[in-house]
């Protein structure tokens, strides 16, 4: 797809590279074509939500009715994750934000003008084609940022649902090492039980690394590697064959959004449960047994 320039024998070249690419600097600030998209990802968000807003009423028309249905779809979806309501409702601003903005951002990556829209810069004697506009949740930075988020938040939700000393304790469970003093008389297994307790706080805390992780390169992983195949199979077959493909990238786009979010509500609701309580409960009920 190279051609030669006019002027020299330097050629234009256009490769998909696993990093965005930066488009201007405002100071010492870098931005990036993914982050170009991301803002245009969230502008089309703001346009379609006031759009939606003023044309609210108390009688709903079509278009109103068909978003309405998607709600209450979306929070009885949310119910089977959570099995509480309140947490239900507590959660699925952020969670239907999520959605919504990792959608966005994977369907404009599929739009022509993304990707064909750009301009030339010289590199290593190559004049390299860079495209204005990129995925945003094909570039890494987006993805690692958003994990990051949801982890965050779900501790601090967690922290205000049932208290920081309980979340720092099951990270670093101290309270299990201190009741082997306390019970050690009752019950002889906790000096077994105690330690591995602690230990799979120490597990815990490494799962919370392994989460965003496993969010984030889940994310990117499907989204580039659709990027890199639209551009292959348009390299190859420039009009018919690449349609199919088209479409399998739009659905997707649109499962990986709900995986992420899904994810991101169960994070949540396990933030929210005192395993503590259920632990104790069931401790005393195997000592009524015996």
């Amino acid at each position: 797809m190279a051609t030669q320039t006019e002027n020299n024998n330097i050629q234009p070249i256009h490769e998909t590279t696993i990093y965005a690419e930066p488009v201007f600097h405002v100071g010492n600030f870098q931005i990036t074509n993914s982050l170009l998209n991301s803002w245009l990802a969230v502008l089309v968000i703001i346009v379609f939500c006031l759009a939606l807003r003023l044309k609210l009423k108390q009688i709903p028309s079509k278009i109103q009715h068909v978003f309405e249905i998607l709600l209450e779809g979306a929070l009885s979806l949310c119910d089977q994750v959570t099995n509480d309501r309140k947490i239900t409702l507590k959660i699925f601003p952020i969670v239907t934000s999520l959605f919504i903005f990792i959608l966005v951002n994977n369907w404009l990556g599929l739009l022509p003008i993304v990707g064909s829209v750009g301009y030339f810069a010289n590199e290593a004697g190559h004049s390299v084609f860079i495209p204005l506009f990129r995925a945003g949740t094909a570039d890494i930075n987006t993805t690692l940022a958003l994990s990051i988020a949801i982890v965050v938040a779900s501790n601090v939700f967690g922290i205000i649902a049932i208290g920081a000393w309980k979340i720092f304790n099951k990270y670093v469970n101290i309270k299990a090492l201190g009741g082997i003093a306390t019970k050690f008389r009752k019950d002889k297994n906790v000096l077994i039980v105690a330690p591995i307790t602690f230990f799979v706080g120490i597990l815990e805390l490494i799962g919370e690394m392994a989460k965003v992780a496993s969010l984030s390169f889940r994310l990117f992983g499907n989204v580039f590697a659709g990027e890199v195949l639209l551009a292959s199979m348009g390299a190859i077959f420039l009009y018919l064959l690449p349609t199919p493909f088209l479409f399998l990238e739009v659905f997707i786009g649109l499962i990986q959004a709900l995986i992420f979010s899904l994810l991101a509500a169960v994070y949540f609701t396990i933030a929210a449960q005192d395993h503590e309580e259920h632990g104790e409960e069931d401790h005393e009920k195997r000592l009524a047994h015996v």
